[in-house]
């Protein structure tokens, strides 16, 4: 909307054409779009959490059965409001929408992931609520939505005209784009589209445990893309460093911006002790923006780097059960390589204090967004 009210009065001429000039940078609603979903989740963060409250959408904690000791830490978070994921998709969509121009489809197939996950994610909250357990839409039925979303995305992304050629071949960090053979994937590009949107969705999903982990992990990560979405739209820049060029991916510079933005003021709220919880509504949308984000930017391996925390609790998750599953054959009973999963929880049980395995991550988070950053000179 920024950009269609540039585009009125540039033509008009005069004082207020030079007022508005500053509307076609995308830096600045880049800047524009943080303030803006920053401000309105200060604003509207308590009467969401009231609203939550009324509705008696409190978080049901896994029984002492289930989790044995961490009850002793987290039994008292019982009946903490969730589902505050609403609040950061709400205010993520409307400083997307006020600050992008809405002629790019970029834009669109990013908030179509990032709704369409956020759904899925609403309905596994209820269901968790309303039924006052942990358990919520069944893991084959989130992998089923979660696939047909990320195929559908993919799809369009790539039969969009005169993208064929961008999305189909694979960047690889630390490597010159002419020294990689594979130069077309084919519609092999759709179904990695599908994985990268399906992991980085249940990665984001698994680190929201502890208390402004997943939020505050979200601002590094949404700043590294939105440094990379603006390279990438920089023709310029994008030729200096050595990577593929789309204009169209400069626009969702401020979809980053507005994602941290939206991050850090739902923090302001979940911070340690936490009043809200995101819940799977924000952690799902949150992990299928990123993931749409570094698609149409090229940098998927990437994230494998510049989300590194994501990608780490979701390895020990994996690492756990395979874990299990070996040592059960060789062993006849199961074995742990931690003391629990997602990783967090077993720095935890080791004794760390809640607040300081949630701020020790988020220098991890900073840093692995550094060190994504740092292959655009690597290559």
């Amino acid at each position: 909307m920024f950009y269609w009210i540039f585009e009125i009065f540039d033509t008009r001429g005069g004082f207020v054409s030079k007022l508005t000039n500053v509307l076609q940078y995308q830096t600045f609603r880049a800047v524009a779009a943080l303030v803006i979903a920053f401000t309105l989740s200060v604003m509207f963060g308590d009467r969401v959490i009231r609203r939550l409250i009324s509705l008696k959408m409190g978080q049901p904690i896994r029984t002492r059965e289930e989790v044995n000791k961490l009850f002793e830490l987290h039994g008292k978070k019982a009946g903490t409001p969730t589902m505050g994921g609403v609040l950061i998709i709400g205010t993520l969509v409307i400083a997307a929408l006020l600050c992008c121009r809405w002629n790019n489809m970029f834009l669109w197939i990013t908030l179509f992931v990032t709704l369409g996950l956020g759904a899925l994610g609403y309905v596994d909250d209820y269901l968790k609520v309303s039924k006052k357990n942990s358990r919520g839409v069944s893991s084959r039925g989130k992998l089923a939505v979660q696939w047909a979303v990320g195929l559908g995305a993919g799809c369009v992304l790539y039969m969009l005209p005169g993208q064929e050629n961008y999305f189909a071949h694979l960047q690889l960090p630390f490597i010159k784009k002419e020294l990689f053979e594979v130069q077309n994937m084919g519609w092999l590009t759709v179904v990695f589209f599908a994985v990268v949107i399906v992991g980085c969705s249940n990665a984001v999903n698994l680190t929201d445990g502890l208390d402004g982990l997943a939020s505050g992990c979200t601002v590094s990560t949404a700043l590294a893309y939105g440094i990379f979405c603006y390279v990438t739209g920089n023709v310029k820049i994008a030729g200096y460093l050595n990577i593929e060029h789309n204009s169209l991916a400069g626009e969702l510079v401020p979809v980053c911006f507005g994602l941290m933005g939206a991050a850090l003021g739902f923090l302001w709220f979940n911070c340690y002790p936490a009043r809200v919880f995101m819940g799977d509504t924000g952690s799902m949308a949150i992990g299928g923006c990123i993931a749409s984000v570094a698609i149409c930017c090229k940098q998927e391996v990437v994230l494998l780097i510049a989300g590194g925390v994501f990608v780490m609790e979701a390895l020990s998750v994996m690492m756990q059960v395979s874990w299990f599953k070996i040592t059960r054959r060789i062993y006849g009973a199961p074995r742990r390589l931690f003391q629990m999963t997602p990783i967090h929880h077993h720095f935890e049980l080791k004794g760390w204090k809640e607040s300081q395995v949630i701020v020790r991550f988020w220098i991890l988070s900073l840093l692995c967004a550094m060190l994504g950053l740092a292959t655009l000179k690597l290559r």
